[in-house]
């Protein structure tokens, strides 16, 4: 069976590359929402055109990119949501409030630090992982049965 599997979260470390790796030898297709913060934050105007007033600006590109996510989240049969120590990541917050909704099995990936202020969301999840091989061994067993 292919598992779909959408990464969703921070955006400035390399989780996702180490998942894709780890699960090199699986049967799953990873998906993700655009990782160029540049190119996410300025599609919008980009496609759409310029906007004088960054409000417009950022609603064009947080539009086109939730078209993305949203196809995204809905094709997954588990989505990863990390949330990294830097920045608030409300969009990751968002996206795994839309998988718990859309009923899609959620894994949430963040360190110690975050247990406390993410305990609604690690509730909703179906597992809660501090780094990406523990992801890779949730996968793994999800689709062979074997432990590591």
């Amino acid at each position: 069976m292919t598992l779909r599997v959408y990464l969703s979260g921070e955006i400035h470390t390399d989780w996702r590359e180490q998942i894709i790796e780890g699960a090199r030898d699986l049967d799953i297709t990873f998906d993700s929402p655009v990782t160029d913060h540049e190119a996410s934050d300025d599609c919008g105007v980009a496609i759409l055109g310029a906007e004088e007033n960054k409000l417009w600006h950022d609603h064009k590109g947080a539009q086109l990119n939730a078209i993305r996510t949203r196809r995204g989240i809905g094709q997954a049969d588990v989505v990863v949501v990390r949330f990294g120590d830097k920045y608030r990541q409300w969009n990751a917050a968002f996206d795994a409030g839309m998988a718990s909704a859309l009923g899609k099995s959620l894994i949430v990936l963040h360190g110690p630090e975050h247990q406390h202020p993410l305990k609604e969301i690690d509730a909703a999840a179906l597992a809660v992982a501090e780094r990406p091989e523990q992801v890779v061994q949730i996968l793994r067993y999800v689709l062979t049965g074997t432990l590591p």
